[in-house]
């Protein structure tokens, strides 16, 4: 069989819009492809809610491929360990209640478990507004090719909806700003994250992951950084439990629609 370059090219196209098209309406969308989010979207996905996460750099999750100062390894405590578990990830023990994996290990598993479950990830695109409709409720998303951003080109931009969206952009908390900065008297304020302290800010972010504003879930640093917690370095036991607590709060609030 001839390899035909039309053919090639009308295939990744073909089958790139047709599942753009597919989720261009969802259940839930998540903004940023870091440790928190990959677990959020793949609980999500297994319990049946239409899934989309978009990313917008070219790989998928965050500061976790890094490990601690570019050595490879994490830090997670005994309590996260079910969910290393139910992802297949491998740990070992370092000392009474920590454990260690490789960090690319981890997020290779993250990023197919969720793809396994029925999540779909758009990488290299830019969530730069969103969408509000009665009550300044958030119902979707609006989108360009992160290129365009970078290359600070006017391109309008297109749209997705969602019944819930979670920010799980890291430090930056970049949803939450957006309402912070483009919704009138919104009840909103992006405190910004404190300095690292590692077991304070791993104490307090099952309590910052939230709806912080209706339809807007937060998830892992930008939870903290949103009600100005500490940063936790290269330790991610909250981010995955995190994770697991922004999809308990979206399903719940799916199934009260």
């Amino acid at each position: 069989m001839s390899l035909s370059e039309i053919t090639i090219t009308k295939a990744i196209v073909e089958e790139f819009f047709k599942v753009f098209m597919e989720y261009s309406e969802v259940d839930v969308a998540l903004v940023g492809g870091g440790p928190a989010n990959l677990v959020a979207a793949t609980y999500l996905a297994k319990r049946g809610a239409k899934t989309v996460l978009f990313e917008k750099k070219l790989s998928i999750g965050g500061g976790m491929w890094g490990g601690g100062m570019m050595f490879p390894r994490i830090v997670v405590q005994s309590e996260a360990c079910r969910i290393l578990d139910d992802f297949g990830i491998n740990y070992a023990e370092y000392k009474p209640g920590y454990y260690v994996a490789n960090s690319i290990e981890s997020v290779g598993k993250l990023i197919s478990k969720a793809c396994d479950s029925g999540v779909q990830i758009f990488n290299l695109i830019n969530v730069e507004d969103i969408l509000i409709r009665e009550n300044d409720a958030i119902k979707g998303l609006v989108i360009n090719w992160t290129a365009v951003d970078m290359a600070g080109l006017h391109v309008d931009p297109l749209s997705i909806t969602a019944k819930l969206v979670i920010d799980g952009t890291g430090h930056d908390a970049e949803i939450c700003r957006v309402v912070e900065r483009k919704i009138p008297g919104a009840k909103l304020s992006v405190q910004g994250e404190k300095p690292m302290w590692a077991d304070v800010g791993e104490k307090v972010l099952l309590d910052t992951t939230r709806e912080v504003y209706p339809g807007l879930i937060v998830a892992g640093m930008a939870a903290n950084a949103v009600a100005g917690g500490h940063r936790m370095g290269p330790i991610f036991g909250g981010m995955m439990l995190s994770g697991e607590k922004a999809a308990q709060i979206a399903l719940s609030k799916l199934g009260d629609d």
